[in-house]
């Protein structure tokens, strides 16, 4: 069946369907015309192979950790982000760490083999979510490695082949509401394979927009650390930048941010856009998110939460809905900057 959702740039704003997101909006006086509001959802198809830690997930009115209940909450509350004029999200092939932040992550959460092969449940999972997205005319940033578990895969030869198997199948099935983010944070350190790397990544960029279906590609661009600028190398191949605001107190360096990007020597206009920020403040006439639009640049919501099935979006068993103050501050005030 053809797409009901597709998503295409234009200059610096993002189009669904032909025409600009948020059409004709301006919010304070700031254009929302082509942004896109999104919220990091990462654990949409979560999973652990490691029997050790499997049990940290379990539900705690079953005793049991299950990922299909995971996909199928995930799938009943996506109608509501949408409804806020949340337009799109982040999801990842290989999660993010289930404790919000961790030092070590010893669970197994990837949707490849160690050869870089499609594991069909997490396909199947994933498929689910984008089937659901492309009817409610949703965007999805799906990632496609995490550090902490890019491991698994035995060797570059392995990653070259998942990032493939990823992107052929995104475009053998039709899916034109997906942007690509091919690795979260690819300067941290702890990405063991070099060309998950800063000074390699832009390689596997090229390698995505090579990758055709019937003269169509998938547009793909990666994301950095909170508070990093992306390098020339990547900003040079992407389509549009990522960047993160985790650890950015001050929201003026969220506006500094955006600046220092448009300034590289390399930039072109392409949206700018946030796709992790762990900072609230939703109450205040100053924070990240609104510091963000103020620069037309996109932004958006990381919770992290903690593993007791109440906060946070990362911290399985995750309550996809709006259950928190916090959540329904950052949802009520993306509905004012919408209009909706």
């Amino acid at each position: 069946m053809p797409p009901n959702t597709c998503i295409s740039i234009v200059d610096d704003a993002f189009w669904l369907n032909g025409k600009p997101t948020y059409p004709g909006r301006t919010w304070q006086g700031h254009k929302i015309e082509g942004l896109l509001l999104n919220s990091r959802m990462v654990q949409g198809i979560f999973d652990d192979e490691n029997p050790e830690t499997r049990g940290r997930w379990n539900y705690p009115d079953t005793g049991e950790w299950d990922p299909e209940r995971n996909t199928r909450e995930f799938l009943a509350a996506m109608p509501s982000w949408q409804d806020h004029g949340v337009l799109a999200f982040t999801i990842n092939i290989q999660g993010g760490s289930p404790e919000g932040y961790s030092r070590e992550q010893p669970w197994i959460n990837t949707g490849f083999d160690p050869m870089g092969n499609w594991k069909p449940d997490y396909q199947r999972r994933l498929q689910s979510i984008l089937d659901n997205a492309d009817r409610l005319g949703m965007v999805v940033i799906l990632g496609i490695f995490y550090f902490g578990q890019d491991e698994q895969l035995r060797d570059e030869k392995a990653i070259l082949n998942a990032l493939e198997n990823a992107i052929g199948w995104v475009l053998d099935r039709g899916y034109q509401n997906v942007l690509i983010e091919v690795n979260n944070e690819c300067n941290v350190t702890r990405y063991e394979h070099e060309i998950l790397q800063p000074h390699r990544v832009h390689e596997l960029i090229k390698r995505v927009k090579q990758i055709r279906k019937d003269g169509r590609r998938l547009l793909v661009g990666t994301s950095y650390g909170g508070g990093s600028i992306p390098e020339e190398n990547v900003v040079g191949v992407s389509d549009f930048l990522l960047m993160h605001g985790n650890g950015v107190t001050d929201p003026n360096r969220i506006a500094a941010m955006v600046d220092a990007a448009r300034s590289l020597p390399n930039y072109r206009p392409m949206p700018i856009l946030f796709n992790e920020d762990d900072h609230f403040d939703f109450d205040k006439p100053v924070n990240n998110m609104i510091k963000a639009i103020e620069r037309y640049a996109s932004w958006g919501y990381f919770d992290p939460g903690a593993n007791n099935y109440q906060d946070g979006y990362q911290s399985p068993p995750v309550r996809w809905d709006l259950n928190t103050e916090r959540k329904r501050a950052f949802f009520t005030l993306a509905k004012q900057v919408a209009g909706i």
